[in-house]
């Protein structure tokens, strides 16, 4: 719960894409969530026999890459009631950034990795193309 998310939040701040710093930085802020839920009921939390492993599931399900719960929970439950800004860092166009805002997170992983490695313009031209035979039919 600790280890393995220090380790990829790391890595998300060195990593010149913003999609794994939403990942982890919601982890965080769950994870705060659940130490003061912890630490405002142990008391009754004590009594519950299961505690333990309810939330080792849990943290398991935000942590693991082959589930991203974190990302989950801020794109499905966050996100909705809380706007702050936009998407990405001050490299990218308000255009661009609205392009980002509509595409799902795991699209939106691949999109950000595509574009850091052959540019917005490639990119335009696909979603250009795209448009066209979208057209056609």
């Amino acid at each position: 719960m600790l280890l393995y998310p220090l380790y990829a939040s790391i890595r998300a701040i060195e990593s010149p894409s913003v999609v794994d710093d939403q990942q982890w930085l919601t982890y965080w802020i769950i994870y705060s969530f659940i130490t003061l839920f912890e630490l405002s009921f142990w008391r009754i939390l004590a009594w519950v026999p299961l505690w333990a492993y309810m939330k080792l599931l849990l943290c398991m399900w935000l942590v693991l890459p082959i589930f991203n719960g974190a990302a989950y929970v801020y794109e499905n439950y966050i996100r909705k009631y809380i706007k702050l800004g936009g998407f990405g860092g001050s490299n990218y166009t308000e255009d661009q950034k609205k392009i980002l805002q509509m595409i799902s997170l795991d699209a939106r992983k691949y999109v950000a990795e595509y574009v850091d490695k052959h540019g917005w313009p490639v990119f335009e031209r696909i979603i250009n193309e795209a448009e066209k035979e979208a057209k056609k039919h």
